[in-house]
């Protein structure tokens, strides 16, 4: 791996932070939530804040931007220096004036960020009616300019589009338009690639990589995975409980980790290497899908578009306890196959077989007893689960409705959070009072408990942190070896899918490009999209356990 090696020590500084506390507001005795953090950026260099949920990554990005919420958190000393004026000295409006014009930023989820009623267009040209004079036709000039340079294709009809009319990447693009059409001083990004695909992801790093180099900006880059980190960073603060335990430049910090928690970060981090096959299992499959076909009609003005084939021909079978992963890029039709085989939508042609029985075509009311067979654990807990139940409540919902007695739900719901490894008082919580790895232990115990022959995990992983992210598939690992279930696992994360997965398949346009084991389809890929992916995965070539560079031929 080419390193950058970039030399920045006669660069001027342009965000300096010493001794920044940052506390609860009305909770003196608590422990602060940043602990005399300091860090340094120069002009054009990309700094890497890495560190696991919680330990105070996204709160040091939303001092720097003066967007701490006012009733909960407060700075409690240190300073915040920006080319030399201390942030913490100035007052609101000041800071509105700063922001976009200095220091602009770029969050995780642009969906959310967006305005869903306002066009994109005129959503970055916003930033200008807050910040400039501009005339009319100089400001939209101006936006149609940054979109080019965000390599937005036909910007003319995407600046008039909507967000939900645009993909995960060009969303992404516009956040980043947005944040650099005043061409800022400082760019902070909150983990603005987690929920990408590979090959989405390798553009965006290497787009903001582009810009950067283009106007000098200073990177602020908020993230949990260490591939990334080995492709941007200059320098890399590692983050711990609200303090900063570690600070190197990239290649000394990969290579020579001095923190045992550092190596512990990045001993988490799955490898691309496959899995050591296991022993095929026998007899035949639990799920067996044939030729499915998943067709959208027609779209457009009075219907006269093309129908959408998300999904076509795709036919596989996963034995008791084994896993089958798809994977492919956002769009591939990899969600579309797990809820058609879910029947959360209605397949349009194929057959699939669970338990015995052909389910593609059954009614509703027919597919109620087949449901227990087949359970699913979605990407985001938090949203699948319902906010005003128990723990408990929601453990016991299924089984309810199947005819299970209450008492006998309740102490199989305590049994199953055991097993999946959390304490019994969890039964009386709420989704809230749990982290997100200790949420997705949950639905995958609401998962098992109507004992399934098949869970389907739906990016079950991905929005989570790398040590908590090994940690659940290695729960997987255990409960599929206890249990037996078989497993179909959703992902865009290659290095996910060869730590867990038997098989792979390969989706690109609603098509089965390549199917082979595990080995042989991410050692030695046949097609040249299967090839992509793998190019394209960040930090491929590194071997983030034994702190090395991997030996190629």
């Amino acid at each position: 791996m080419k390193f950058k090696n970039r030399q920045f020590d006669d660069a001027p500084i342009v965000l300096e932070i010493t001794d920044l506390s940052v506390g609860l507001v009305g909770a003196e005795d608590a422990a602060p939530v940043l602990d005399q953090i300091s860090l340094r950026i120069r002009q054009g260099e990309t700094v890497c804040l890495v560190g696991e949920s919680g330990s105070g990554k996204s709160v040091t990005s939303l001092s720097v931007m003066g967007l701490l919420p006012k009733a909960a958190l407060a700075a409690l000393g240190g300073r915040i220096d920006l080319e030399g004026k201390n942030l913490l000295e100035l007052g609101p409006q000041a800071m509105r004036d700063m922001r976009a014009r200095k220091i602009a930023m770029i969050f995780q989820e642009p969906m959310t960020a967006l305005n869903p009623v306002m066009r994109v267009g005129d959503q970055i040209e916003e930033v200008l009616n807050t910040h400039t004079r501009l005339p009319a036709r100089e400001k939209k000039a101006r936006v149609l300019d940054i979109m080019n340079q965000v390599h937005l294709p036909d910007v003319e009809r995407i600046y008039r589009s909507y967000p939900h009319q645009l993909s995960g990447g060009q969303r992404q693009r516009i956040m980043i338009a947005m944040a650099l059409i005043l061409e800022p001083r400082l760019l902070i990004a909150d983990e603005p690639t987690t929920a990408l695909d590979v090959t989405t992801q390798k553009q965006i790093l290497n787009l903001i990589a582009e810009l950067q180099e283009k106007h000098g900006t200073a990177v602020l880059f908020i993230t949990h995975d260490m591939g990334v980190v080995a492709e941007i960073a200059d320098t890399v603060c590692v983050m711990r409980l609200g303090r900063i335990v570690e600070h190197a430049p990239v290649e000394e910090l990969l290579r020579k980790p001095r923190q045992d928690y550092t190596k512990q970060l990045l001993r988490a981090v799955p490898s691309l290497v496959p899995r050591p096959p296991r022993p095929a299992a026998g007899g035949s499959g639990v799920l067996a899908v044939d030729r499915l076909q998943k067709v959208y009609g027609s779209h457009g003005v009075f219907g006269r578009g093309e129908p959408t084939r998300a999904a076509s021909g795709v036919s596989f079978s996963i034995p008791r306890g084994r896993t089958l992963g798809i994977v492919g890029e956002s769009g591939s039709g990899k969600s579309t196959v797990a809820r058609c085989i879910m029947r959360l939508i209605d397949p349009t042609e194929g057959e699939i077989h669970v338990a015995g029985r052909e389910i593609a075509t059954l009614s509703r009311r027919r597919l109620r007893p087949y449901r227990k067979h087949i359970q699913i654990v979605f990407q985001d807990p938090f949203r699948s689960l319902n906010p005003r139940w128990t723990i408990g409540r929601s453990l016991i919902e299924g089984p309810l409705n199947t005819g299970t007695d209450r008492k006998a739900a309740l102490a199989r719901a305590v049994e199953l959070l055991k097993l999946v490894g959390l304490p019994d008082d969890a039964v009386g919580r709420y989704p809230h009072q749990f982290s997100g790895g200790q949420r997705q232990r949950v639905a995958i115990a609401r998962a098992l408990a109507m004992e399934p022959d098949i869970l389907v995990a739906d990016e079950a992983v991905s929005a989570l942190d790398v040590s908590v992210q090994a940690q659940v598939l290695d729960l997987l690992d255990e409960l599929q070896k206890k249990l037996g279930i078989a497993i179909l696992f959703v992902t865009h994360d290659l290095r996910v899918a060869a730590q867990i997965c038997d098989e792979v398949l390969v989706m690109q346009r609603g098509r089965v490009v390549e199917h082979d084991s595990a080995a042989n389809v991410l050692s030695n890929p046949r097609h040249a999209y299967t090839r992509s992916l793998i190019e394209a995965a960040p930090g491929r070539a590194w071997d983030f356990a034994n702190f090395r560079e991997l030996q190629t031929a």
